[in-house]
């Protein structure tokens, strides 16, 4: 595996691999992986020629100071994990070689980035965007894999790629989960032992939500969702919604759109934990 830290080496050695006529499977984190990481390799690897894994803490979609700060850090277990994965090019870079300068590029995504994530995360989905348009023009991946987890993000990605006419396919792969149901995340690494044996109701709560459809309304599996989560005190919920799977707005009827998911995050101790299921 090649590990790089400047931009200009990286594309120099992907033109090279681009020359003969290989394939480019993209998987941009942040690091702190895990088995679902992981997975979004073995697709890429199965469907391309190459493997490029980025690992880079972007400042600029944290919104809260403090969690850049505590967002974990483990370069050499990632670098381990790659090698065995079997990833061709790492690209590492630095705050500074990401952004010489400010990047005060705004993108609108109108009510997609308004909603869940968006009002409770200001200026999040931007930095996103910015970022990811980044390393798209730096990588120029033929394909780029993204987990259904952050959902929202996906969409965003997604709106990205279509408003800027970029050509890369962004490619969904469904959530990853441990045994227990929990969706893996960089963030599972900051529970305590406590926390994580109580995060699976998380999930327990999804499931047995689903089973309520369509007895309940939309607004009252929110409200049923809600108690769920009232009634442990270790949980504080953030939001809790149920909206369509296209533009991510909030239903009312079951009616209102073909496919509809429920959306949460809530914390647990000071964690944040986001998660998604399908309800049709």
């Amino acid at each position: 595996m090649i590990i790089n830290e400047y931009i200009a080496e990286l594309k120099q050695l992907l033109m090279h691999e681009r020359s003969q006529a290989k394939t480019i499977g993209f998987v941009p984190t942040m690091g702190a992986l895990h088995p679902g990481h992981l997975e979004l390799m073995k697709q890429a690897k199965k469907e391309n020629d190459i493997l490029v894994a980025s690992i880079f803490v972007n400042p600029i979609q944290f919104n809260n100071p403090e969690d850049l700060k505590k967002y974990p850090r483990t370069f050499e277990t990632d670098r381990q994990m790659l090698e065995d994965i079997g990833c061709d090019f790492l690209f590492y870079p630095s705050a500074e070689e990401i952004y010489p300068e400010p990047d005060n590029t705004y993108y609108d995504f109108g009510a997609l980035a308004q909603c869940m994530e968006g009002e409770k995360r200001p200026g999040h989905f931007n930095g996103v965007a910015i970022v990811v348009r980044k390393l798209f023009d730096i990588v120029e991946p033929d394909k780029a894999y993204f987990g259904e987890k952050d959902f929202q993000q996906l969409a965003i990605i997604q709106a990205l790629v279509r408003k800027l006419n970029m050509p890369v396919q962004v490619i969904p792969c469904p959530i990853v989960r441990e045994v227990d149901g929990l969706a893996m995340s960089s963030r599972n690494m900051r529970l305590s032992k406590e926390a994580r044996q109580e995060a699976p109701f998380i999930y327990e709560t999804l499931k047995r939500a689903i089973t309520l459809f369509p007895t309940y309304s939309p607004e009252a599996l929110k409200h049923w969702v809600a108690g769920q989560f009232e009634n442990k005190e270790t949980f504080t919920v953030d939001y809790i919604e149920i909206a369509d799977t296209t533009e991510l707005q909030a239903v009312h009827n079951w009616e209102d759109a073909s496919g509809i998911s429920l959306f949460v995050a809530v914390f647990l101790e000071e964690v944040r934990l986001i998660d998604n299921i399908r309800i049709i």
